[in-house]
């Protein structure tokens, strides 16, 4: 029997698996200290002002924050021309003494069976769009574009003083990244916009994570980005996360399986419900497994991490997809 890790490997190659990955189990993520010197709120905290200087609110029952920007003076950056003035960076720097326990963490990890993964929670753009709003950053995409790309660029030196840090004391194998590049049914920029803006920054960051290290890079964008993918395989992401079966999905595996594989699927929006029954996970799950096969897929909750907001539901998935993966395996 192959490890998860192994496993994981044959799935994403194209190898011989012996069985569904299911979901995250390949991961052991580490939230690391830095993290918390950014100081967002937690789940169901409420309303918090972090140490970038943006409000984000996360109220009980709700899938994740949300930056506010309503009334306007909540805004970070009130004027693009001008960013430099408003925005700030939280430090990276921790004691030893601090790390102690993540460094534990990941010692404990068994390397053949896991990745140990780094997490960059936003990433460039959701941290661009939380400082200056949706609206006002995109408009800026055609009125400023030297600006924004200089505060991409800024963030991005951030992402890469953070990722000092984690490497030093951790030594990750991945690096699980976050960055929304679209709505449900469309992308939030036209792919040019995205080669031009978005791509190379991106790169860079990934770039800087695989020179240091890191052997496999998992995006998620829990969105419509189908027509991201040839630039997702040029900035070297090897799995897509959070992929929506809007973006048809065994069709993304036909086109591009070998170069990038894809993990969702299973709607969390449909799913993540307090009523929802195992018989209607089962109905949901085995139809897209099936439609997408056991190549370049990973069945997933589309939420962006081992977790739901109703509790029982993303362990009563992985359970399914055990089982599903039971009679799909016993077939072969």
């Amino acid at each position: 029997m192959l490890t998860v890790r192994q496993n994981l490997m044959e799935t994403i190659k194209g190898g011989n698996p012996d069985r569904l990955v299911k979901q995250y189990e390949f991961m052991h993520n580490i939230r690391d200290p830095v993290m918390g010197l950014v100081g967002n709120p937690k789940p169901g905290e409420g309303t918090k002002v972090n140490a970038w200087g943006v409000t984000y609110t996360w109220d009980p029952g709700w899938p994740g924050q949300v930056p506010i920007h309503i009334p306007t003076d909540k805004i970070v950056i009130q004027d693009m021309e001008d960013w430099k003035s408003y925005v700030k960076r939280p430090p990276v720097k921790v004691s030893e003494e601090v790390w102690e326990p993540f460094v534990a963490d990941a010692e404990s990890v068994d390397r053949n069976e896991y990745f140990v993964g780094a997490m960059q929670i936003p990433g460039m753009f959701e941290q661009a769009h939380s400082q200056a709003s949706m609206e006002e950053l995109l408009c800026a995409f055609y009125e400023y574009p030297n600006e924004v790309k200089d505060l991409f660029k800024w963030i991005a030196e951030y992402e890469m003083l953070k990722a000092d840090e984690v490497i030093a004391h951790v030594h990750p194998d991945l690096l699980f990244r976050h960055d929304d590049w679209g709505s449900k049914i469309s992308t939030l920029m036209s792919p040019e916009i995205f080669e031009e803006f978005i791509m190379p920054t991106t790169k860079e960051i990934i770039d800087y994570w695989r020179s240091n290290g890191v052997e496999l890079v998992v995006h998620h964008s829990d969105s419509y980005a189908a027509t991201l993918v040839p630039y997702m395989i040029e900035m070297g992401i090897d799995i897509w996360q959070g992929t929506l079966q809007t973006n048809n999905i065994p069709e993304l595996i036909e086109k591009y399986g070998g170069q990038i594989s894809f993990m969702g699927g299973i709607e969390t929006a449909d799913l993540d419900r307090e009523d929802v029954t195992r018989e209607e996970i089962r109905e949901h799950a085995e139809k897209i497994i099936r439609a997408c096969g056991k190549h370049y897929f990973i069945p997933c909750l589309t939420q962006g991490g081992a977790f739901s907001t109703f509790p029982e539901v993303y362990p009563m998935t992985s359970e399914v997809i055990g089982e599903i993966s039971d009679d799909i395996f016993g077939e072969l």
